[in-house]
């Protein structure tokens, strides 16, 4: 059963939080476990924390989920991605890590999990970010690196924002449990796990795969406006012209006048005709040729 200890006096730092046994947690109904779950997290939301953290340590964590989250959906790879929700690990103390990864684990809209219970997923962490701002430098530099790799999370990140630094530690081998440190490369410290780069520039955490930096919500639309305003009359024009190539093509009514309509299409809009998508309007009949023609002056792009 979970120990919750606590301390007399309210100046003293709270006392670690125990979780149940594999056998603890499967003796219990679910109605207890839910109680169970409330009971941690009431303990651990101490609102005092939550202001003393400040502003910068908070954008940093909501920063790092919006950024990895749009990343890995728009890759289409399954990552379960989280912010300050508690782990149990069985028998081990229960922690609440600034950003939390699990790979292949979906993360549904309206997911209801009151914390990361291994006893129920039967999978750990893979990857623990945090950000040290004003806190306990000693328990993110020292501490949890002993504390992570014991518990098998094979990477783990510590931001430094105070100092600008970025510390990464990885299990060498499956079964370690001694981190070695991640040495970076031109200033970027490489996470194997999810796959792309951290470092810091500008004096914020960013991160890139290959050349590329990961564009959260604010910078992707900062972008799309910016290309809206550049091309402006262009974009009327090449769909004005595209209308008009496309009318022609349908008065013919034949597929070979359709393909020239969406070849024409194509040169107006600057779309390149590889030798896979030639022999794409090759094999489609009337209809489909009119559908993609249509989603061409749609969309502006070669449909996937």
């Amino acid at each position: 059963m979970l120990q919750v200890m606590s301390s007399q006096h309210a100046a003293a730092p709270p006392l670690p939080l125990i979780a149940p046994t594999v056998d603890e947690w499967r003796a219990m109904s679910p109605v207890e476990r839910e109680s169970l779950l409330v009971q941690i997290n009431d303990v651990l939301s101490d609102p005092r924390d939550a202001m003393s953290e400040g502003r910068p340590h908070k954008q940093a964590k909501t920063r790092t989920l919006d950024l990895l989250g749009r990343h890995f959906s728009a890759m289409g790879r399954v990552v379960y991605l989280a912010e300050e929700m508690a782990v149990l690990y069985p028998g081990e103390d229960v922690f609440t890590p600034d950003v939390l990864a699990v790979l292949d684990v979906p993360q549904p809209e309206d997911d209801e999990r009151l914390a990361w219970v291994v006893a129920d997923e039967n999978k750990g962490l893979d990857l623990v970010l945090e950000v040290l701002h004003h806190g306990n430098r000693k328990k993110d530099l020292v501490d949890n690196v002993e504390r992570y790799a014991h518990l098998g999370i094979p990477e783990y990140f510590i931001y430094d924002r105070a100092r600008q630094q970025i510390h990464g530690y990885r299990l060498p081998l499956l079964g370690a449990r001694r981190y070695q440190r991640i040495v970076p490369q031109a200033g970027r410290f490489t996470s194997t796990v999810l796959g792309i780069d951290l470092a810091i520039v500008g004096g914020i955490l960013r991160f890139f795969t290959g050349e590329a930096e990961l564009a959260g919500t604010p910078g992707l639309v900062g972008r799309l406006q910016s290309m809206v305003d550049e091309l402006g009359a262009k974009a009327e024009q090449a769909a004005t012209q595209a209308e008009q190539a496309l009318a022609a093509g349908r008065a013919e009514g034949e597929a070979k006048g359709l393909r020239a309509a969406v070849r024409r299409v194509c040169r107006v809009l600057s779309i390149p005709l590889t030798a896979e998508r030639e022999a794409q309007l090759e094999r489609m009949d009337v209809g489909e040729l009119d559908a993609l023609g249509a989603d061409i002056e749609r969309e502006r792009r070669w449909p996937e």
